[in-house]
């Protein structure tokens, strides 16, 4: 279970004051994914990253009765001078995890070869994409966090073994997915949500977010 309980989050952008979350109350139990319908620029990343514990609130409390991922694609978490075996297997540990496990894990699905063993820092960006998905899907979550659709990389068969994998797990965990497009919600969630000038107003169905969402479009 993920719980918001009146949690307020704002940013000053040097002009004026930008209102994410104003006294927001939710809650998603497990076994009931939600989608979240936000325009762009209203705070859709930051809601993520509250949900993960990236970024705290001003006010209220977050409670996460569960093992909530870190945002699909998030790139953080991970120390460019250390190996991408050093950074499997310290991940591993954090999330009381068998390292060998993880780090074999990634090796096989991320498919670098020798740079696996060398410093991330000396990665090209789809090498150090596929490898931070690739720690992601390692862990056991029981609720996943989703921003704007599924990563990608621009390599086909990583994207179709990640995949894959990704599947499988979704049927079997809860989903939290943010994006300014409805289409992308269809996959993943029943309930819906909509984002809005500091307000999260919650629907039963995703037809009934679009309505809303569209109608203030």
């Amino acid at each position: 279970m993920l719980e918001f309980l009146d949690v307020s989050k704002s940013f000053w952008t040097g002009q004026s004051r930008k209102v994410i979350l104003d006294r927001v109350s939710f809650r998603v139990p497990l076994g009931q994914s939600l989608g979240i319908l936000a325009p762009n620029g209203t705070g859709k990343t930051t809601l993520i990253n509250m949900m993960a514990g990236l970024e705290k609130p001003d006010e209220g409390r977050i409670v996460r009765g569960c093992r909530i991922s870190f945002p699909l694609g998030f790139m953080g978490g991970v120390v460019k001078r250390h190996t991408g075996r050093e950074n499997a297997r310290y991940v591993a540990r954090l999330y009381g995890l068998d390292p060998d496990y993880v780090e074999s894990f990634c090796r096989w699905l991320c498919g670098i070869e020798e740079y696996f063993d060398m410093p991330l820092g000396t990665y090209s960006q789809g090498m150090r994409s596929r490898f931070t998905f690739s720690l992601m899907l390692s862990l056991d979550f029981d609720m996943y966090l989703i921003d704007e659709g599924m990563p990608s990389t621009t390599d086909a068969e990583f994207n179709r073994k990640a995949g894959e994998i990704l599947r499988e797990r979704l049927e079997t965990t809860t989903v939290v997915i943010v994006s300014h497009q409805a289409a992308v919600l269809e996959r993943f969630a029943k309930s819906a949500a909509v984002l809005r000038d500091g307000h999260l107003h919650m629907f039963e169905t995703l037809e009934e977010a679009k309505e809303l969402y569209d109608y203030e479009a």
